[in-house]
């Protein structure tokens, strides 16, 4: 079980800013901007690497709840970043995908 699970499910603290029955958005441990979420999905995939075409529902889900938690988080209008870290080198540390909310602030790239 990831640490993102054990949060979903309340066996650890965090911030849980939303949950539905396929996901769920979680403030940021360490943010790297004002406004700084992930949104999990409660199914564990390892990473962007282990997604299989029976996952295609709950990606689709997960891009359609992005605008609603923007726009909920007062970052649509003026704009937001969305990143999904794929294992270590791209500095992925919890093996359970998860899409980071990034606003709030003008973001710089490339991002290095």
């Amino acid at each position: 079980m990831t640490l993102f699970t054990k949060i979903i499910n309340g066996e650890i603290p965090g911030k849980i800013l939303y949950q539905d029955d396929l996901c769920a958005v979680i403030q940021d441990i360490n943010p790297q901007a004002p406004v700084h979420v992930l949104l999990v999905p409660k199914k564990e995939i390892p990473s962007m690497n282990h997604v299989a075409a029976e996952d295609r529902d709950i990606l689709g889900h997960l891009m359609l709840k992005v605008p609603e938690i923007a726009k909920q988080l007062g970052i649509a209008e003026g704009g937001y970043r969305l990143v999904v870290n794929t294992n270590a080198d791209a500095g992925q540390t919890v093996p359970h995908i998860h899409i980071h909310i990034l606003g709030g602030r003008a973001m710089h790239w490339p991002p290095g």
